[in-house]
């Protein structure tokens, strides 16, 4: 296996784990009835725990020249 595809694995391990704690996550404010806190804009947004998205998608870009 080259160094290519040992890093491109590790990616899709690492996102796949990323998605499945997002999905923990919102199951936990849900059954809590807790707010999701975020930042964005440089501003703290609440998100009520029933306008939590269920999943989300993170970027699957793979760099096609990876540095050596």
């Amino acid at each position: 296996m080259d160094r290519e595809a040992i890093i491109t694995e590790r990616r899709k391990k690492i996102i796949e784990g990323l998605e499945i704690s997002y999905q923990k996550l919102v199951e936990f404010k849900r059954y809590k009835n807790s707010p999701l806190i975020i930042g964005k804009d440089e501003e703290v947004i609440e998100v009520p725990p029933e306008k939590i998205l269920p999943t989300t998608r993170y970027i699957r870009r793979m760099d096609s020249k990876l540095k050596k």
